[in-house]
């Protein structure tokens, strides 16, 4: 892939496997958190949810050869939501959707929110 500045064109330059699923992504995080402010950060699109005085990591994704990566695992997961992250979490605050796949974006969403919460309870 090539490097981009824009979310955009990042997800432009993804395989075309890759790039549904991160529109996908890219959509479910929007609607969740539409004042998140959308930027590249490690190379990767990056969503920072802002509030008065402070920016919170919100939320990264991710192409990679055989799947999208979504880092965001708030860090405390309701026991209801447990179970549908336990079946993508690939490391400790990354979740791994093979190339081809369907996208949980209900779980995003919840996710997302979540990680707002988070970020709020914090400030």
């Amino acid at each position: 892939m090539k490097t981009s500045n824009t979310v955009a064109g990042y997800i432009a330059s993804a395989p075309l496997q890759a790039r549904t699923m991160m529109k996908e992504i890219r959509s479910a995080i929007r609607s969740a958190a539409p004042e998140a402010a959308e930027s590249i950060s490690y190379g990767m699109p990056f969503y920072a949810y802002k509030y008065p005085g402070y920016k919170g990591r919100l939320t990264y994704f991710g192409a990679f050869t055989k799947h999208v990566s979504l880092f965001i695992i708030p860090r405390k997961v309701p026991a209801s939501l447990a179970a549908q992250v336990r079946k993508y979490k690939a490391e400790k605050a990354t979740l791994q959707f093979p190339l081809g796949t369907r996208v949980p974006t209900g779980l995003i969403k919840k996710l997302v929110k979540l990680r707002m919460k988070e970020i709020d309870a914090a400030a």
